[in-house]
C-alpha cells in the first residue's frame, strides 16, 4: 500500500471524491461519515449531508459518535426526524447514500440481519436501520467495507438491504425507483461497480500496490474482469493532511495519533 497512507486513509480519501459539490449524501458514522466531512473540508464544502435520525445539512465540527450524536444537527438547516429523512429519499432528492454490511453478493444485495437461517441464525446482527429504505430510494449506494471472502458471498443469508435482486430488472419488477442501485464499493483492495447489462460486480480499479489475484482470492464468487482495470488514485496531500488534522485528528478510524 505504500508508507505515506494507510488502507483506511486510502478508502475514506477514495470515496470522499465521489461526493461533489451540492449533492446530498444520506451517511452514517464511522468511515463514511469520515469521508463526508473530508469533501466538506476539501473539494465539497456544499455538500449536504443527511443522516437517518434527522440531523439535515449539518456542518460537523467533529466525528459524531452515533447518529443521533447533538454534533449531527451542528449549525443544520433543519433538525427533522426519521419521517422526514426518508421522505426526502422517497422524493428522489438524495444523490448518495453509504451503506456496510456483514455480507454482499454479486448483485450487490446486502445482509446486516443475521448469518445462517432467519429464525434459528448463527449470528444476529441489528438489522437495517434505515438502510433498507436508504438503499431502495437514494439514487446511487456506495458501499465502504473491509474485501475478504467471508464478506463477499455467492448469496447473502438475508436481503436486508436491496441491490439489484437476481440480476437486470429486478429492481424496478420490486417497485423500486428506475435508476437507482448499487454504484461503487470502495474496499482496501480495489473499487468495484456494476456492469451496466447484467448488473454483475466488477472491478474498475485496484488499489496501489494490490494485484488483481488478490481481489480474486478474496471473493467468495465470480467477479466480471473488464480488459482494462485502472490503478486507484492515491490521496492527495491536501486531503490526508485535513483528515488527519480535521476530520480524525485522534486517529479513532485511522489509526494515526
Amino acid at each position: 500500500m505504500g508508507a505515506d497512507f494507510n488502507p483506511m486513509e486510502m478508502m475514506i480519501c477514495t470515496a470522499s471524491r465521489y461526493l461533489q459539490n451540492g449533492d446530498f449524501a444520506a451517511i452514517g458514522t464511522g468511515a463514511p461519515c469520515a469521508a463526508a466531512m473530508l469533501a466538506q473540508k476539501t473539494h465539497a464544502p456544499d455538500l449536504v449531508v443527511m443522516f437517518e435520525s434527522g440531523g439535515i445539512a449539518p456542518i460537523l465540527p467533529l466525528m459524531p459518535i452515533s447518529i443521533a450524536d447533538s454534533s449531527t444537527y451542528y449549525k443544520g438547516l433543519l433538525a427533522a426526524g426519521v419521517g422526514e429523512t426518508m421522505d426526502t429519499c422517497a422524493r428522489g432528492q438524495v444523490d448518495y447514500t453509504f451503506i456496510g454490511g456483514a455480507q454482499i453478493d454479486r448483485y450487490g444485495n446486502l445482509n446486516t440481519t443475521c448469518i445462517g437461517d432467519h429464525g434459528n441464525p448463527k449470528v444476529r446482527f441489528p438489522g437495517s436501520g434505515g438502510a433498507n429504505d436508504f438503499g431502495a430510494l437514494c439514487w446511487r449506494t456506495m458501499i465502504m467495507t473491509p474485501h475478504v471472502k467471508d464478506r463477499f458471498v455467492e448469496k447473502v443469508d438475508f436481503i436486508t438491504t436491496p441491490g439489484y435482486l437476481d440480476g437486470p430488472g429486478a429492481r424496478e419488477a420490486a417497485g423500486l425507483p428506475p435508476g437507482t442501485g448499487p454504484y461503487k464499493i470502495i474496499t482496501n483492495l480495489a473499487i468495484l461497480g456494476f456492469d451496466e447489462e447484467t448488473k454483475v460486480m466488477q472491478v474498475e480499479s485496484l488499489s496501489p500496490g494490490v494485484t488483481l489475484d488478490q481481489v480474486i482470492e478474496n471473493t467468495g464468487f465470480e467477479l466480471k474482469i473488464p480488459d482494462q482495470i485502472g490503478t486507484t488514485e492515491s490521496p492527495s496531500p491536501e486531503h490526508l493532511a485535513a483528515l488527519r488534522e480535521q476530520v480524525d485528528p485522534m486517529g479513532l478510524l485511522i489509526g494515526r495519533n
